[in-house]
């Protein structure tokens, strides 16, 4: 039983000391020329979806919610944030090559038509996120278009 109650101890003390490692929460600046948005104009409708459910993880628009001040949720989100920005950052779409634009055009019709994204942790935090079935082969049918 003393063991189980110093165990406690330390990973309440872990919790408290982590709290005083805080995430950069600012967004890299960028051409807003390079945008996506700005570049490919869509429909107002397919722009809310891609505000809503993509530009977090996949732009320089990221906005964090007050749970990223709790660590080590903290620490989670922004993972997420670097990574989505890391794979596909609509903020830099202007300085993709044709090739590279293309190949994320082609996953994006992929991993948005399968479900794939957003991803399901996204989407239990921001209920604008869930894409219905007729969003999804809406958002689908625009990137389709710009093949």
């Amino acid at each position: 039983m003393k063991k189980t109650k110093i165990i406690g101890w330390v990973a309440l003390a872990a919790l408290i000391i982590i709290q005083f490692f805080r995430i950069d929460k600012t967004n890299p600046e960028y051409d807003i020329n390079n945008d996506f948005i700005t570049i490919h104009q869509p429909p107002e409708d397919v722009k809310l979806m891609l505000k809503e459910a993509c530009y977090d993880c996949h732009s320089n628009e990221s906005r964090y919610p007050w749970y990223t001040n709790i660590a080590p949720i903290s620490f989670w989100v922004k993972g997420h944030i670097d990574n989505g920005r890391k794979h596909l950052n609509f903020s830099d779409w202007g300085t993709f090559s044709d090739k590279k634009k293309d190949h994320k055009i082609d996953e994006t019709i992929e991993y948005v038509g399968e479900g794939w994204m957003p991803i399901g942790s996204y989407k239990i935090a921001h209920s604008s996120a869930r894409l219905t079935d007729e969003q999804r082969q809406r958002m689908v049918a625009y990137f389709t278009s710009l093949q």
